[in-house]
C-alpha cells in the first residue's frame, strides 16, 4: 500500500507472543514476561530480521487481513512473512517487495533496510520513496526500482505471485 512507513517494516511495539521472534526467544529459554519490545532488542539482528514486517498494522495485498502474514508461492500457506522469508531463502529463491507511494516514509529507516535485507530481499519496486530511504537500502544492497509515472503493481495487475528477472547489467 501506499505511505508504508519503516515502522511497518521492523516494528517497535511489543513483540507478541505467536511471532516469530517470540518462537526464537522461547526456543532460548526467554519467559514471555521478558519478550519486551523490539526496540529494546535492536542491537539483536535475529530478533529484529523476525521483526521486520511483523506489525499489526502492516497491508500485505496478498492476504485477505491486515497484518504480518503473507502467503509463500508456489505452495499457497499462509505463514509469517519471517517464516516464508526463511523459506525462501532456504529454497535459494530471492524476493523483492512491490510498494505503493512514498516506500519508507517516516522514521526507524535504519532496520526498515536492514531488516529486508536479513530476509533475503534484493529488490523494491515502489511508486516513489522517502529520499532517505531509497539510499539506506541501496547500502545495504537492496536495489530501488521504481515503476513509470501513473504505473502501479495494482494497474499492472500484478498480485505478487509473479517471476520477475531483474538484469542488473
Amino acid at each position: 500500500g501506499d505511505s508504508t512507513p519503516p515502522a511497518h517494516t521492523p516494528p517497535a511495539g511489543k513483540i507478541a507472543t505467536n511471532s516469530p521472534a517470540a518462537r526464537y526467544l522461547k526456543d532460548l529459554g526467554v519467559e514471555p514476561k521478558d519478550f519486551n519490545t523490539y526496540g529494546s532488542r535492536r542491537g539483536n539482528d535475529e530478533i529484529m530480521a523476525r521483526g521486520t514486517f511483523a506489525n499489526v498494522r502492516l497491508i500485505n495485498k496478498m492476504v485477505d487481513k491486515v497484518g504480518p502474514e503473507t502467503v509463500h508461492v508456489p505452495s499457497g500457506e499462509k505463514m509469517a512473512v519471517f517464516d516464508a522469508a526463511a523459506k525462501y531463502q532456504a529454497e535459494g529463491l530471492d524476493t523483492i517487495i512491490l510498494a505503493g507511494n512514498e516506500y519508507g516514509s517516516g522514521s526507524s529507516r535504519d532496520w526498515a533496510a536492514k531488516g529486508p535485507f536479513l530476509q533475503g530481499v534484493k529488490a523494491v519496486i515502489a511508486q516513489s520513496y522517502e529520499r532517505i530511504h531509497r539510499s539506506n537500502l541501496v547500502g545495504m544492497g537492496i536495489l530501488p526500482l521504481q515503476f513509470k509515472s501513473g504505473e502501479s503493481a495494482d494497474s499492472l495487475g500484478l498480485d505478487g505471485t509473479e517471476t520477475f528477472n531483474i538484469d542488473t547489467q
